[in-house]
Order: structure tokens, then C-alpha cells, then sequence
């Protein structure tokens, strides 16, 4: 989807700089994501992805730098940061979960504490978004006995759970046995499917190659090429995206 001058994009990052002591880890960034987009963040180790991907809720904080968000600027001191927040569902490599809650509980606590729902509807919400993501009967066991695939789906569920307009993905398969990638990677692609905006850091070339709306692939903290996902990965234009594409594909 092009934005016009009537869509907002739903993530608007201009400029954005950020460094850790004297390492620049971001370099003067522009990125988009449009409404019901799904963008995929590709790149070596160290490139900036998931620092990028961080700053787009602000749990980096920019050096300078705009991030807009839904058409409010989140770099601005006098924005309300955790309301914006609410809009942004967020998916880490480690699943997060709190251990000692049940399933159901880890999905209900931000929607009680967070949203005020009551607690009848905070459940009524959790088991709707668990039975999405496959894992029905699983509501009250606890993490620990659950997969790693089963912990990232509902880390999925209980981001789903708080109602955002969309989704952010940090690499979320690359800690789990490659045998259970395909369920985590199947929800991922229903959410595409339901049009939910997606920014997603991934290793998974052939899920950016199908689900993907636009690649982006990112070197030493700037974006070195963007465009049709089928299109790079079979024809890479710049030296860089080239040598690192022919080590993973």
C-alpha cells in the first residue's frame, strides 16, 4: 500500500541516529512502514536491527532522530509514550513470559493493569487469541512445560491480547529447534494475511520471500538496499546485499 496524502504511515523513522558509547550503531536512518504492511528487516550481526526495530517504541532511546508513529511523533517529550505504546505489539527472540503465571494469567495481567478491562472480558480476549494461535486447552499451564514454539506463540497471543495496530517481530525464531520455526512462522503469516502492519527482524528468507510486502537489508547501521522481497533475494543489486545473500540462501 503507497501512502498518500490521506493514509498516515503507521511507522515513520527520519533521520535517526543512535550510537552506544562510541559505536554508532544507527546512521542517519529513513524507514517506513505503511498501514497493513509487511516489512522484513534482514543483515548481519551488528548491523542495527533490532536497535532499529527498539527505537520504533522507544525502548531505545534515539540520539536524534524522528520516530512517528501512526502520525505522532514519539521523540517529542510532550507525547503520552505509553499510550502510543498500546498501539505496538511487541515479540522478542526470548519469549518473556513470567514463569510463575499460568498461560492465561501472562495474557490477562497487562490487559487488567494496562487497559482496565474487567476480568471476564480480559479472559474472554486471551482465550480468543489463544485459540488463534493454536493453543487451546493450554490456558493453565505454565511456561516451563510448554515448547519453545509453544512460549512464542503465546508471548504472540498476549502482545495480540492488548488490541495494537501493529506488530513488532524481533527475530522470534531464532531460539527455537528448527523443527518448531513453522507453527511460530504460520501465525506470523495469518496476522499478515488479516492485514496487522508487521515490522519483522528475521533470519526466515522464505517467509520474508512469501509474506513480505517490501525487504530491507541493512549493513553497519544503514539501510544498503530496499524493495520487492522476491525481487532482492533473486536479483540483489548492491555488492553488499549480494555477499550476504550468498552465504544464507
Amino acid at each position: 500500500m503507497k501512502t498518500d496524502d490521506t493514509t498516515v504511515a503507521a511507522i515513520e523513522i527520519r533521520d535517526l541516529h543512535k550510537s552506544f558509547g562510541k559505536n554508532e550503531v544507527l546512521k542517519g536512518i529513513d524507514f517506513h512502514v505503511d498501514q497493513g504492511e509487511v516489512v522484513c528487516v534482514i543483515g548481519p550481526s551488528g548491523s542495527g536491527k533490532s536497535t532499529l526495530l527498539r527505537c520504533v517504541n522507544r525502548l531505545e532511546e534515539p540520539d536524534s532522530g524522528q520516530v512517528v508513529v501512526e502520525g505522532i511523533d514519539i521523540t517529542d517529550p510532550e507525547t503520552d509514550l505509553d499510550q502510543v505504546r498500546t498501539r505496538i505489539g511487541i515479540v522478542f527472540q526470548q519469549f518473556n513470559l513470567f514463569p510463575h503465571m499460568t498461560v492465561l494469567k501472562n495474557l490477562v495481567v497487562s490487559q487488567r493493569k494496562v487497559l482496565k478491562r474487567s476480568k471476564a472480558q480480559a479472559v474472554e480476549v486471551a482465550r480468543k487469541n489463544l485459540a488463534k494461535v493454536g493453543l487451546e486447552g493450554k490456558e493453565d499451564a505454565y511456561p516451563a512445560h510448554l515448547s519453545g514454539g509453544q512460549q512464542q506463540r503465546v508471548a504472540i497471543a498476549r502482545a495480540l491480547s492488548m488490541d495494537p495496530d501493529m506488530m513488532l517481530f524481533d527475530e522470534p525464531t531464532s531460539a527455537l529447534d528448527p523443527e518448531l520455526v513453522g507453527d511460530v512462522l504460520e501465525v506470523m503469516r495469518k496476522l499478515a494475511d488479516e492485514g496487522m502492519t508487521m515490522m519483522v527482524v528475521t533470519h526466515e528468507m522464505g517467509f520474508a520471500r512469501e509474506v513480505g510486502d517490501k525487504l530491507v537489508f541493512m549493513d553497519d547501521g544503514v539501510i544498503v538496499e530496499e524493495g520487492d522481497p522476491a525481487e532482492m533475494l533473486a536479483n540483489p543489486q548492491h555488492e553488499r546485499t549480494q555477499a550476504f545473500l550468498s552465504k544464507v540462501l
